[in-house]
């Protein structure tokens, strides 16, 4: 099988393209600059440099299974509305279209939990078809990034996996999120600051998270015109404390957790797990 990744630099898409290296599967992936392409080489792939909004039908002709996983702005990093809906929903438009037109059969695109906003509010455990109530601009462009993959789908009769995931994290994961920073604090000797962590959240190893689109790529359970929706995550709710009781346990940290230092953000959600079964895809 051959796939196309998008994002395939970034934080998810490196640990696929890992992934992918130990199977037979023929790999192409976007890149924006031709250095980034020179510090990941392996067998049965290649790399395509170009800005994705260029991306064309001849990009994508031969290939089986698009997995598109680029994203721009991620949460924490600073957002602005006009950046988050061009990449993340007019560029979508293009790249399923070029897709389409070079006889891509699979599409896998990449969610967040963050897309459920205030139905976290309604349920103890989420299902995957609970209304997307978003509360910010990343998390209302990723909503808005599955209702147009959703349609297209449906309209173009093509298959298509969508998969939302929940709390991330790992390694190559961005400085500033929760783990990472944990880690740095924990490993440099420092006090970690932090809130007073009861919220509850479903973290997922990145590894995991690679197997699940790898699983999604290779389904034989999907059919064209029939979304293919499910969340990603460990199947394990655990507070934030203990999360980081936990890490800072392994990495033997000599600093203190200051619980309770920092104050909850405005419009907390305090409770974000999947609800388990068919809605979840573990990797």
């Amino acid at each position: 099988m051959h796939l196309f990744i998008t994002g395939g630099t970034g934080f998810i898409g490196g640990h696929l393209l890992d992934a992918l290296g130990k199977t037979a599967h023929r790999t192409t992936a976007l890149c924006r600059r031709p250095e980034q392409a020179a510090q990941r080489p392996a067998e049965r792939r290649t790399w395509i440099c170009k800005p994705m909004d260029a991306l064309e039908a001849a990009d994508l002709r031969g290939v089986d299974v698009l997995v598109h996983l680029a994203s721009t702005d991620v949460p924490p990093r600073p957002s602005e509305w006009q950046r988050l809906f061009y990449w993340n929903v007019d560029v979508l438009v293009r790249v399923l279209l070029a897709a389409q037109s070079g006889g891509v059969r699979r599409v896998v695109v990449a969610g967040t939990f963050a897309e459920y906003g205030r139905s976290f509010e309604k349920y103890d455990a989420m299902p995957c078809d609970a209304p997307l109530l978003p509360t910010y601009g990343y998390a209302a462009s990723k909503a808005a990034a599955f209702q147009v993959a959703s349609a297209f789908a449906i309209e173009r009769g093509i298959e298509m996996c969508y998969l939302r995931i929940f709390s991330a994290f790992g390694e190559g994961q961005y400085a500033q999120n929760f783990w990472p920073a944990l880690k740095k604090a924990a490993l440099e000797g420092e006090d970690f600051p932090m809130t007073p962590g009861e919220q509850v959240r479903d973290y997922v190893d990145v590894e995991q998270v690679a197997r699940a689109f790898l699983c999604a790529a290779e389904s034989g359970g999907v059919q064209a015109g029939v979304p293919w929706v499910r969340n990603v995550g460990s199947g394990v709710p655990v507070s934030m404390k203990a999360f980081a009781e936990h890490w800072w346990s392994v990495w033997n940290a000599p600093g203190r957790l200051l619980v309770g230092a920092l104050p909850y953000r405005p419009n907390e959600l305090m409770r974000c797990v999947p609800r388990p079964g068919v809605d979840l895809l573990v990797g």
